[in-house]
């Protein structure tokens, strides 16, 4: 019998195509959780999470709103590895926290449907233990670079650079139980996504 509430972890690279992914996982009946929303509310005014931002980074991070100012936050991290890490060490868990309280309210309240966790940091900030099964999605470094090229208005040079700051797709694929080729078509991808999930769930052999 396939498991009606089997969690997945969505994972994959800068201008990987996850986010278009996700929607499709929507569209086949999923509820997806997406830890970037949820990291957002980790920045929420008075939140645990703001007040130990404030704590460790000081209120020069805040923007008149009292809200953290995001971009003056990424400065800093982004300048000094060490400041990075030690965001990471205030924020992954809070957001670890988050979604495992989503996930187990959805279960208690019974409801049949499965659940996917888009996150582009699942295995560096580890939060595998959330889910039951890791779904990779994959693209072309060339693919990539025109993608986030046009859609963010970054130069090809600094897409790069992020792309070899992040963790490497080959060792992604060791934790990965199913990997999404993202090349060709939307259509091309939208079948490959709905049979691996019809596969996932035991729908076929």
């Amino acid at each position: 019998m396939p498991d009606p509430v089997k969690t997945i972890g969505l994972t994959g690279g800068i201008g990987s195509g996850k986010s278009t992914v996700a929607k499709i996982l929507a569209e086949c009946g999923a509820l997806v959780i997406h830890a970037d929303t949820v990291g957002h509310e980790m920045y929420r005014p008075q939140s645990d999470g703001w007040r130990q931002v404030v704590q460790a980074f000081g209120a020069d991070v805040l923007a008149t709103d009292q809200s953290v100012d995001r971009k003056k936050l990424g400065a800093i991290v982004f300048a000094d590895p060490q400041a990075l890490k030690r965001l990471n060490a205030i924020v992954h868990p809070l957001i670890f926290a988050a979604i495992r309280d989503q996930i187990r309210a959805h279960r208690t309240a019974g409801r049949a449907q499965p659940i996917v966790v888009e996150a582009a940091l699942l295995i560096e900030a580890n939060w595998l233990p959330l889910v039951e099964e890791v779904w990779l999605v994959v693209a072309g470094k060339q693919a990539v670079i025109a993608r986030v090229t046009a859609e963010r208005g970054l130069a090809p040079r600094d897409v790069e650079s992020r792309i070899n700051a992040q963790l490497s797709d080959d060792a992604r694929r060791r934790y990965a139980q199913v990997v999404i080729e993202n090349t060709g078509s939307l259509e091309t991808l939208r079948a490959r996504v709905r049979t691996a999930w019809a596969r996932s769930l035991g729908d076929v052999a």
